[in-house]
């Protein structure tokens, strides 16, 4: 906006200037003529003064007499001046006479010249012409400034109009001169974000409803059978394998609203992070340490540095680690291997396995939510949202994660800014 103001207070000053310049030369170039008509008064009031006075009335008769401007001598005793007006032979004063003359005196001598009535403008009707064309040019200099861009302020407003009515789509295309360009290009950028948004909150309904379906349903028809498990002649250990069952299906629930919730935590609080410095290598050993007792696959940690900085929320990265270990423990044969390393002035952390490997079609869509590979190993585990949230948790702390996959050796590595 502070473009939009400088442009257009630099278009009028530099117009107003440039056309009032313009038009005064020309007006005292071609038509101002006040200097002209005092002149000839004071010259010829200066030869009367010279005239003995019985001879500047005859000298005024001789002159030709023109009805624009009549010439009368009087005496000092006939014309009254105010204190303020001081007659002399070398300056005219000027007194109203009408609305549209005036008359105009100076000394001679012992007597007065009255030059008038005069025509106050004889050019007005010139000079108001000069006016209108004066404001016409400023109204073309600035129309020439605001026609685009009104253009452009009517293309924002029925793009904002038409992305209240659900369009989501909608964008703004404007010329690169476009006074408004950056507006346009934030509202892009916003339709885009809200868009996404949008999509993303759509697939997530359609997701949790579909994945919750499964074990929804298994608990109903649970429910329906619960009066032949509680009957007294019924087997205690199956009504307990029965109840259990039902305990499982309760808990892959809640784990799916919390992976959810998780999930969605990360796309709306931008704002409540706190980041410090962490050691990388202590929370992987952590993690590890926590993770190894859960599986028997081993574990190896590969550190090229003992200590590696990085500035980040340390239960967010601890997360990251956590979810790419559970995959990899979830796919691996004979172990898993996790290396931190630095590459430049970037942190690097990758985690390895020996499993099977992720279809190369797979891996275009396996960070998106609730998708899941078509592998053997894979069953129905999981609710497809672990990858998506570690690449959510990359993108808040400026980092990426990346794949490398075939069959025998499935890398996921994660990437962050040095500190």
């Amino acid at each position: 906006m502070k473009r939009l103001f400088l442009s257009l207070y630099l278009l009028l000053s530099l117009g107003f200037l440039g056309i009032g310049w313009t038009l005064d030369s020309l007006w005292k170039k071609n038509v101002d003529q006040e200097g002209a008509l005092d002149a000839p008064l004071v010259a010829l009031a200066q030869v009367l003064t010279k005239l003995p006075a019985q001879e500047r009335q005859e000298m005024l008769d001789s002159i030709s007499r023109n009805p624009d401007f009549p010439l009368t001598l009087l005496d000092a005793d006939q014309v009254a001046f105010s204190e303020e007006q001081i007659v002399h032979s070398d300056a005219v004063i000027a007194t109203p006479y009408d609305l549209n003359h005036e008359l105009q005196f100076i000394a001679v001598g012992e007597q007065i010249l009255m030059a008038g009535p005069i025509e106050l403008d004889p050019d007005a009707s010139l000079r108001g012409l000069y006016n209108v064309f004066f404001y016409l040019s400023l109204a073309f200099v600035a129309l020439i400034w605001v026609w685009p861009l009104s253009k452009d302020l009517k293309t924002l407003r029925n793009a904002t109009k038409e992305f209240g009515q659900a369009k989501w789509n909608t964008r703004i295309q404007l010329p690169k001169g476009s006074q408004v360009l950056p507006l346009a290009t934030t509202f892009n950028d916003m339709a885009a974000h809200i868009s996404a948004l949008i999509d993303n909150q759509k697939h997530l309904s359609n997701a949790v409803s579909h994945e919750i379906r499964t074990p929804l349903a298994r608990l109903k028809f649970a429910l329906a059978l619960i009066p032949q498990y509680c009957l007294p002649e019924s087997d205690e250990q199956r009504r307990q394998a029965f109840l259990d069952e039902m305990q499982l299906d309760i808990k892959e629930m809640e784990n799916l609203l919390q992976e959810l919730l998780t999930y969605a935590s990360l796309e709306t609080q931008r704002e409540g992070l706190q980041f410090e410095l962490c050691d990388l290598n202590c929370l992987t050993k952590q993690t590890i340490k926590r993770l190894q007792s859960l599986h028997s696959t081993p574990i190896e940690l590969v550190e090229h540095q003992q200590t590696v900085q990085l500035k980040a929320e340390p239960s967010l990265i601890e997360r990251a680690v956590q979810n790419l270990v559970t995959n990899a423990q979830r796919f691996s044969v004979k172990k898993i291997t996790v290396e931190i390393s630095t590459q430049g002035k970037q942190v690097l952390l990758s985690v390895t396995d020996d499993g099977e490997g992720i279809l190369a079609q797979d891996q275009l869509k396996i960070f998106e939510p609730f998708y899941r590979s078509d592998t053997r190993y894979n069953g129905n585990k999981g609710h497809g949202l672990g990858l998506a949230i570690i690449k959510r948790i990359m993108e808040r702390h400026q980092g990426d994660v990346s794949l490398e996959s075939h069959p025998g050796f499935t890398q996921f590595t994660l990437t962050w800014p040095k500190p």
